[in-house]
């Protein structure tokens, strides 16, 4: 039997903002203090396959919900980040936009946020800046 999807059929209670095509909950594995998801209601798992309105409500609600980080946590900035595929750290195959709030000295060295958070190996790094005939 197949499990049912997690960002499906959100319960009530978590449901922070909603609209038409979207809603947006608090992540249960927050990254920070008040990280957010925003989530279609229509089960899709890529960004790449959303209708122009879908696209249009999950960004209105990235910007409700960093209104209500600003005023309720305070952080000082924001990551917002989609993992599209598995490849890319997409752990539940359900489109969502993580809204991260940023706060001073959560991180060693933010500028390298994205490289702490996946990992990227060192190998990776030293071969970025290859022309892309010599890449991998």
């Amino acid at each position: 039997m197949k499990k049912p999807c997690i960002f499906c059929s959100p319960k009530p209670d978590v449901v922070v903002f909603s609209n038409t095509h979207a809603y947006s909950r608090f992540d249960d594995y927050p990254v920070t203090p008040g990280h957010m998801l925003i989530i279609p209601f229509r089960h899709i798992r890529s960004y790449f396959e959303i209708s122009e309105n879908e696209q249009s409500a999950l960004w209105d609600l990235v910007r409700l919900g960093k209104q209500h980080l600003d005023n309720t946590y305070h952080p000082e900035g924001f990551n917002i980040a989609i993992n599209d595929g598995m490849v890319a750290g997409q752990t539940v195959m359900h489109l969502h936009i993580h809204l991260i709030p940023r706060y001073p000295g959560d991180l060693k060295d933010p500028k390298a946020w994205v490289h702490q958070v996946l990992n990227v190996s060192e190998t990776m790094l030293e071969i970025k800046d290859k022309p892309p005939g010599e890449k991998m």
